[in-house]
């Protein structure tokens, strides 16, 4: 079978030209973006990034209240306000840039995916575009699920724990900007990128490198390995959190099984195998 009519007449040079115009509106609309949320640094910090801090955050209440219904008063944690500083001259500075490219990739992620998608798109067959672009719209749904549960759950109990964890009281925390704005980095997007599992497993599956029944048989041993990878991405010691992390990406891997299409029965197998 030969290629897509929209892919025969592209020469090398036509492709990297393709490329590079995807880059530059990618990287246009980052910028933009970073721009946008720069100019608004007093609502981006003050609503989106330092809330956690402190007992007031929406996570918090909700435990609190949890803990009331269902008469657990430990659920509800001691008022605490994690104080945070800067020891470096253009400390601030950089972090407001930081932040500011964080919530730019973060906000144009479905844009991002999308130029990839239209990249791709004239190299594929007509029915191939409409899985590709299902797959697309659903990996930016599953990206903003596992930053949504990071930024709610797993980062505010990990601020919770680091931040007001104490050897002695004569050991006073000092949290600077930087190292509070690189762990929130990396929970979003490690937890972003992590619930694209089912994605990965799905096209996996449509090659035929893995099937449903490979992902049973192995299927304590990737509880095993998210367990592990759970406790390298989260920076508390406590199993409490670990399982946090762990448990919606092993329901994520159960859901990939589900997604997967069934196995053929070994004669129906044999019997592909002998057509072709």
């Amino acid at each position: 079978m030969g290629k897509p009519d929209s892919e025969q007449d592209f020469t090398f040079w036509e492709h990297l030209e393709a490329l590079r115009w995807t880059i530059l509106r990618s990287l246009g609309v980052v910028t933009l973006l970073l721009f946008v949320f720069f100019g608004f640094k007093d609502y981006v910090f003050s609503n989106i990034i330092l809330p956690p801090l402190n007992s007031d955050f929406y996570t918090y209440r909700l435990f609190c209240l949890l803990g009331e219904k269902l008469k657990m008063p430990g659920l509800c944690p001691d008022d605490f306000r994690v104080q945070l500083i800067n020891i470096n001259l253009s400390g601030q500075f950089v972090t407001h840039i930081t932040s500011s490219l964080i919530m730019a990739v973060v906000v144009s992620m479905p844009y991002l995916l999308f130029e990839i998608w239209r990249f791709i798109n004239p190299a594929l067959y007509a029915n191939e575009r409409k899985n590709v672009s299902l797959i697309f719209l659903t990996s930016s749904f599953l990206f903003y699920l596992g930053a949504l549960v990071s930024y709610f759950l797993i980062f505010p109990l990990t601020i919770r724990f680091l931040g007001t964890y104490q050897v002695s009281d004569l050991v006073t925390n000092q949290i600077s900007i930087q190292s509070y704005m690189n762990a929130l980095a990396i929970l979003i997007f490690s937890l972003g990128i992590m619930f694209e599992l089912p994605i990965v497993i799905l096209a996996l599956n449509r090659i035929g490198l893995v099937s449903r029944k490979a992902l049973k048989t192995f299927r304590k041993y990737a509880f095993v390995t998210i367990l592990i990878v759970a406790a390298v991405i989260t920076p508390t010691t406590d199993p409490f959190t670990m399982l946090v992390v762990a448990l919606p990406i092993y329901l994520l891997y159960e859901v990939s099984i589900l997604v997967c299409k069934k196995d053929l029965p070994e004669s129906e197998e044999e019997a592909e195998t002998d057509e072709d």
